[in-house]
């Protein structure tokens, strides 16, 4: 009798928060799960990287073998997986030869030690990868640490955030940080819509403030639950995130710019634009024809305690990204490269110079390279960072609400 009332409590539990996701799903944007068309005769872009559907698959091919952690979409890949089942042991019926010995299999071969190794390796990092993002206080770059950052600047848990907003306070995560791995990474912001090269330069070279030993509390993982970091050659230099936070018009984004956002997304360097539609924040990876790819981060779902060593990975790859038309992007975003070294940022400015070059129908770049460091210009050593980002972010004073803001709950 206990257990068929434990049983039942159970069942009730998981009805309300499944009934609970559902309206967080519809309260932040109708952020519902949906399968995206994507033209077979035109390439994608991908953070700087272009694919051609009949040429290759763009996708993760290991996403295919990952089992669905919500209860509709595992039935669905379940009755799908039936059915290709009965369907090619229908064809093997059909097709099987009449002479038992040609029916027999060529034995494949099995992958190496070298092979496994490496796999179990690259295993390793992509898990340490994704559980610098987890859902938990000591998670580096989790939402936790970038709530607590905001409070620096201002801002509560359920506030707007701005793309400019979220720079700085990326920024300030990647100053924070005490994972080995991503020390020898760091993030620099532009100062009103202006990279300094030697800036960044300095920031490929800066050595940050000596780490805490391992196992400290503000550590992700004790040094025995994370072996991958070990087995990790970090570089001499630092890597560095540039942030470039711009406006793309007036309260819509000027059509003059939509070959701007394409030729940034076609750079091998880029790594996406933080933006979204107005009150709703999108993560732009590419664009096919004059449609942008996004991610989309509304959308409920289950805890995954990533300090467990085999933690599933299904949450964070996204089986159907997002399209969204070109006029649809709100004007205020922050544009992200990666540089690994200084010879990397060497070819970036060149390139962005090519993009950045004023043609008759656009006079204005959305944002300018320049030699030298931003306090030569003394433009605006003094002001706070939060008056840097104007005209990015919303003044707390002000009861408007600007659109293309993020909200971290």
């Amino acid at each position: 009798m206990v257990q068929m009332e434990n049983k039942e409590r159970d069942e009730v539990d998981k009805m309300k928060t499944k009934f609970l996701s559902m309206w967080h799903n519809v309260k932040y944007s109708w952020a519902l799960k949906s399968k995206t068309s994507f033209s077979r005769n035109s390439p994608v872009l991908l953070l700087g990287k272009c694919y051609h559907f009949k040429a290759e698959d763009w996708t993760w091919s290991e996403a295919l073998q990952l089992q669905c952690l919500d209860a509709e979409t595992r039935t669905t890949a379940a009755a799908k997986r039936l059915v290709e089942s009965l369907e090619s042991s229908l064809q093997g019926t059909l097709n099987r030869p009449s002479n038992p010995e040609s029916s027999a299999r060529v034995p494949t071969q099995a992958p190496g030690p070298a092979e496994e190794a490496d796999a179990h390796l690259k295993e390793m990092y992509h898990r340490t990868l994704i559980s610098w993002f987890g859902d938990n206080p000591s998670a580096q770059l989790g939402l936790h640490r970038l709530v607590h950052l905001g409070l620096t600047l201002g801002k509560q848990a359920g506030d707007w955030y701005g793309p400019a907003a979220v720079a700085h306070i990326l920024k300030k995560a990647m100053d924070e940080v005490k994972d080995p791995a991503l020390t020898s990474v760091t993030a620099y912001v532009s100062q009103d819509c202006t990279v300094y090269s030697a800036d960044v330069i300095d920031s490929h070279r800066e050595s940050k403030d000596e780490q805490p030993s391992a196992g400290t509390s503000d550590d992700l993982y004790p040094p025995q639950n994370n072996p991958s970091v070990s087995a990790l050659t970090l570089p001499d230099s630092h890597a560095v995130i540039i942030l470039i936070p711009v406006r793309l018009g007036g309260d819509q984004t000027n059509p003059e710019y939509f070959n701007f956002a394409k030729r940034i997304l076609s750079l091998e360097y880029c790594i996406g634009i933080i933006g979204g539609k107005p009150k709703q924040a999108c993560y732009f990876v590419g664009f096919q024809d004059d449609s942008l790819i996004y991610m989309d981060p509304h959308y409920c779902q289950s805890f995954v305690d990533v300090s467990t060593s085999d933690f599933p990975l299904q949450s964070y790859h996204c089986p159907s990204p997002k399209k969204m038309p070109f006029t649809k992007m709100d004007p205020s975003c922050t544009i992200g490269f990666y540089s690994r070294s200084v010879q990397d940022y060497e070819k970036i400015s060149q390139e962005l110079s090519q993009v950045l070059q004023p043609s008759a129908s656009d006079k204005y770049p959305a944002f300018t390279i320049v030699q030298g460091h931003g306090r030569d210009y003394d433009l605006s050593a003094s002001l706070t960072p939060e008056k840097r980002e104007w005209p990015f972010i919303r003044d707390p004073r002000r009861t408007i609400t600007t659109a293309g803001g993020f909200v971290l709950l």
